[in-house]
């Protein structure tokens, strides 16, 4: 494929559009006020521009509806099921799979099968619902990523991968058998979206191997990563994202899917494995906690829109326009002063709330402060991935633990928003950035202990 420019446009036409409005600034004040200042819990409609997720946001293609039309509905053997274990075939290589309603299901299921109480779950780094479910089940969640990932101006090709020099140390410390199984994120989402090389993860591969430890990989962003490894790692610039794809999970012993993300869907995910032992469990749980294994707590019609997305996230146009404005977006926040996490990922542009806020503390959570701040000023929705998501409560002392990073991720929806969308949400951005001394942090008054951001309340600090 020629590589293509930033000036050709996206690579598709919009056929339907859907009307979104700007709450006055005194409305928007009101409601965030309401929401105990949680951009979780506002009303859709009551957002101009979602950045909050790229997790089911996507827009769907006239293919995929026109799949989804013509799919039987079945509780059992629907066309639907064989579409999508074709698509998974060719496109992942794996022998087994296990539809699910959506990716913490397959989370779920995997870490209730082999996650037992005071074992070790190794990754790169767990995303938040990752470390719940390894929480909920007992485990002890590890993050083992680079320690250049952690320096959010250091412009490095991969600093999502794992310290394999780590891994190592600390499985021969907590011996094999208290580690069940290894992960490996894939882009690497809570260090900014960064990609993982091939070359990191055939080391991990072969350091699981070592020890007999089953290699699992969390691929929700796996097309976005390919891109990134054809675009940036020697070898792989002739090859096709397929090729790729198969390359990177011919060294897994399985996967976790959310179809949300990069099967261009509104829900849906999948588990896959190649062992088949593992398979039998999986597939016995499933039917008790998501429904028969052909459709898996899913409409039917959604396997086949999956399906068919998958092809369409593979596709070396759709990559290379997602990328350029993803792109596009970093380089108006980069320009405006903005301080970001370098190099910019796949799917979002992650600001760097300490560096935005130094003046507000990480117990008075500065990545919702500016999140807060966003909201306020232009109705954009972002979403912090801080101490109010990774912070910790010391069991031991009862102090509060900050996280290393306080990060405020601004996801781009696939095939959604214009680059004039952006452009707004940078000028916003910019125009807060220029009056930042004037923002002050906020008090948590409620929050659960897993997952707790979702739901939690907090209010102003005077």
């Amino acid at each position: 494929m020629d590589e293509m420019l930033p000036s050709l446009p996206e690579p598709f036409r919009i056929k339907m559009v859907e009307r979104i409005r700007l709450h006055p600034r005194e409305v928007r004040e009101k409601l965030i006020r309401e929401a105990g200042y949680n951009v979780f819990m506002l009303r859709a409609e009551d957002v101009f521009i979602d950045l909050l997720t790229d997790s089911g946001t996507s827009a769907m293609s006239d293919e995929q509806w026109a799949g989804m039309i013509k799919t039987r509905q079945a509780y059992a053997g629907s066309e639907s099921f064989y579409s999508l274990e074709k698509a998974i075939k060719d496109i992942f290589g794996f022998k087994y799979f296990v539809p699910v309603h959506q990716g913490r299901a397959a989370e779920n299921i995997l870490f209730s099968t082999m996650v037992s109480p005071g074992c070790y779950v190794p990754n790169n780094m767990h995303f938040d619902t990752t470390e719940a479910n390894v929480l909920l089940r007992g485990g002890i969640p590890v993050n083992l990523v680079v320690e250049e990932a952690y320096d959010t101006q250091k412009d490095l090709p991969f600093k999502g991968n794992m310290d394999v020099e780590k891994l190592e140390r600390f499985i021969k410390e907590k011996t094999p058998e208290k580690i069940p199984l290894i992960m490996l994120t894939i882009t690497n989402n809570s260090a900014g979206g960064q990609p993982v090389s091939m070359q990191n993860i055939r080391e991990v591969s072969e350091i699981a191997r070592k020890y007999g430890i089953p290699f699992f990989i969390d691929a929700c962003r796996f097309a976005e990563n390919c891109y990134f490894i054809k675009m940036r790692e020697e070898g792989y610039r002739n090859k096709s994202i397929k090729e790729i794809a198969r390359e990177i999970f011919s060294y897994a012993d399985g996967c976790t899917f959310s179809g949300k993300k990069e099967a261009l869907t509104n829900i849906g995910g999948f588990l896959c494995t190649n062992i088949e032992e593992l398979y039998e469990k999986f597939r016995n749980l499933a039917i008790i906690i998501e429904g028969f294994i052909t459709y898996g707590g899913l409409a039917c019609r959604e396997l086949e829109a999956m399906a068919i997305g998958l092809y369409e996230a593979i596709d070396e146009e759709y990559q290379a326009y997602r990328h350029r404005q993803v792109e596009y977006f970093a380089s108006l926040l980069r320009d405006g002063g903005v301080p970001i996490v370098e190099p910019p990922g796949g799917h979002a542009v992650y600001i760097d709330a300490k560096k935005f806020l130094p003046h507000i503390p990480p117990e008075q959570f500065p990545g919702q402060a500016l999140v807060i701040q966003l909201y306020i000023e232009a109705g954009v929705r972002a979403v912090e991935l801080g101490s109010s998501c990774f912070g910790k409560i010391d069991d031991t002392t009862g102090k509060f633990v900050p996280a290393r990073m306080e990060l405020v991720r601004l996801s781009i929806p696939r095939r959604v928003y214009t680059d004039n969308h952006l452009k707004y949400v940078a000028e916003s951005l910019i125009r807060l950035y220029q009056k930042r001394d004037q923002i002050k942090g906020l008090k948590r008054v409620y929050a659960p202990k897993l997952l707790g951001h979702f739901t939690a309340r907090f209010e102003p600090v005077n």
